[in-house]
C-alpha cells in the first residue's frame, strides 16, 4: 500500500478531551474519529487492526468447537420480556418503536435471541453439546462514555452460547472457553489473567472476567504473581479433558476489587506472589443454568424421552476494546507498539529520496518481494521530511521499519529497524528481506 494513495489523516497533538493514552494514540495515528459521544468511525488503519483482532478471535473460537452465525442488531422486546430483563435492564437499553409500533431494541447482549433460534430447532439431546457465536456490533447507552474505544456506546463484540443438556456437560463447554480465552489473548501479545467475578445482570452463579495488567487500568486488581507467569496451554490441548488447566489457575487467587477478598488474599498467597496492578476487562464468561431457558420454554428430548431445559453459559470478547487494551499494555512515548498478529502492516518501507531514481528502484523491489511473500506492507513514498517518516512510523507502531536511501544504498546497505526494541541495523537490502521473511 502506497502511503501517498491511502488514508492516514494523523494528527501532531491528541485532542483535549482524550484523557487516556489509548484514546489519544488511536485518535494521533488516524484510527478513527469520534462522530458522537461513545460512537466512533473506524479509519482505514484502526479497521486493518480491528479485522486482525477479529480473526483471532473467530480462530479460536472454531478451534473449541464454536460455530458462527450471525444475529441482528435490532431485537424484538417481547422476547426480552419473555426472558424478564426487558424492564430490569435499566438505561443503557437503548429501546425503539418502528413504525408499526413495534417494540425494538438495539441489543446490548443476545442471550434472548440466541434462546430463540435455538428452541426453535433444536429438539433432541442428541443434537448436543452446541456452541453458537457471532462478532456483532452492540450498543449500550452508556451514561458517560468516556476513554475512547475502552468505554463507548457502539462496540464490536464477539459472544458464544453454549447449550448442555446438564450442569455437568455445560461446566465442560464453560472449560473451553476458559481455556480458549487463554490462548486466544496470548495470540494478541496480551497476559490475560482470568478472575471471579460478579456475575452481573448476565445471572448465574460462575463467572470469569479475562484482566490485562497496564499501569492506566481502569480498576485495581489482585493475583498470585504465578497467573501472570503461567504461558497459554495452546491449541494442541485435549478439548475433551481441561479440567486440570482450570483448575490450576482457578486455585489461585485473583479477583476484582469488586470480589476482592484481603484476609484470604493474605492466607492463600504466599507474600512474594501478591501482585496488585491495574487492569482492563477483554473478555467475560458465565455459566447460568435454565436462567434463560427455564422461562423461554428452551427445551429438548433427554435420553429418557422427557422433555428437559438446557443449560447455557455465555461468553464475550470486547472486540473493538482489544486495541484499546494493547495500546495501554504496548506503547512509548514515540506512539503504538503493535504485537505482529494484529498490526495494521508488517513492515513500513520508507523511501529517504522519492527523486532518486535507484532509492525508488530499490524501494519498488522490496516492496514487491515482501507482498509476494504474503507480507502487508506500508511503502511511504510520499515527498516529506525523514524526520516526519520516521516520527510516524513510530507513531503508528509497524513492528518493522525498512528505510531506503541515497547514503546507505552508495554504501550497499539499507536500515532495518525493529519498533519494539528501537534497534537499528544497516544490512544489504537481500539480508534484510530475508530477516523480514523469516
Amino acid at each position: 500500500m502506497r502511503l501517498s494513495r491511502y488514508f492516514l489523516p494523523t494528527l501532531k497533538e491528541a485532542p483535549s478531551d482524550a484523557t487516556i493514552v489509548s484514546h489519544q494514540l488511536m485518535l494521533r495515528a488516524g484510527m478513527i474519529k469520534q462522530e458522537a459521544a461513545g460512537i466512533y468511525a473506524w479509519l482505514p488503519l484502526g479497521l486493518r487492526v480491528l479485522r486482525k483482532i477479529e480473526q483471532i478471535v473467530r480462530e479460536e473460537q472454531e478451534r473449541a468447537g464454536a460455530v458462527e452465525l450471525l444475529m441482528p442488531t435490532l431485537q424484538l422486546a417481547d422476547l426480552w420480556r419473555e426472558s424478564g430483563r426487558y424492564d430490569a435492564y435499566g438505561p443503557e437499553m437503548l429501546r425503539i418503536t418502528d413504525r408499526h409500533e413495534r417494540e425494538l431494541l438495539y441489543g446490548p447482549t443476545n442471550e434472548e435471541m440466541i434462546t430463540d433460534i435455538f428452541r426453535g430447532f433444536v429438539k433432541s439431546y442428541k443434537s448436543l453439546p452446541l456452541n453458537l457465536f457471532h462478532i456483532q456490533w452492540k450498543f449500550r447507552d452508556e451514561r458517560r462514555p468516556r476513554f475512547g474505544v475502552m468505554r463507548g456506546r457502539e462496540f464490536l463484540m464477539k459472544d458464544a452460547y453454549s447449550f448442555d443438556i446438564d450442569e455437568a456437560s455445560a461446566r465442560k463447554a464453560y472449560n473451553r472457553m476458559f481455556v480458549a480465552y487463554l490462548n486466544t489473548f496470548a495470540r494478541m501479545g496480551l497476559k490475560a489473567v482470568p478472575m471471579r467475578a460478579d456475575t452481573g445482570p448476565i445471572g448465574g452463579d460462575l463467572s470469569h472476567e479475562f484482566i490485562v495488567l497496564a499501569d492506566t487500568g481502569e480498576s485495581q486488581v489482585f493475583c498470585d504473581r504465578k497467573l501472570v507467569e503461567m504461558p497459554a496451554p495452546g491449541g494442541d490441548v485435549d478439548w475433551n479433558d481441561l479440567q486440570d488447566i482450570v483448575d490450576e489457575r482457578i486455585g489461585l487467587y485473583a479477583a476484582t476489587e469488586e470480589m476482592h477478598d484481603a484476609a484470604q488474599f493474605e492466607t492463600q498467597t504466599p507474600e512474594a506472589d501478591r501482585l496488585t496492578a491495574r487492569g482492563i476487562e477483554v473478555g467475560h464468561i458465565f455459566y447460568f443454568g435454565t436462567k434463560y431457558s427455564a422461562p423461554m420454554k428452551a427445551r429438548v428430548a433427554g435420553p429418557d424421552g422427557q422433555d428437559t431445559e438446557v443449560h447455557m453459559g455465555s461468553y464475550g470478547v470486547g472486540v473493538s476494546r482489544l486495541l484499546g487494551a494493547i495500546i495501554e499494555a504496548s506503547h512509548d512515548e514515540g506512539g503504538i507498539i503493535w504485537p505482529d498478529a494484529v498490526a495494521p502492516f508488517d513492515v513500513a518501507v520508507i523511501n529517504l529520496r522519492n527523486s532518486d531514481e535507484a532509492v525508488n528502484a530499490a524501494c519498488e523491489e522490496a516492496v514487491h518481494r515482501l507482498e509476494a511473500a504474503g507480507r502487508d506492507v506500508l511503502y511511504d513514498d510520499t515527498d516529506e521530511r525523514p524526520g516526519g517518516k520516521f516520527a510516524r512510523a513510530d507513531l503508528i507502531g509497524v513492528p518493522w521499519q525498512l528505510t531506503i536511501g541515497p547514503k546507505g544504498l552508495a554504501e550497499g546497505t539499507v536500515e532495518l529497524k525493529r519498533r519494539a526494541t528501537g534497534e537499528k541495523t544497516s544490512v544489504p537490502l537481500d539480508e534484510a528481506i530475508s530477516r523480514l521473511l523469516a
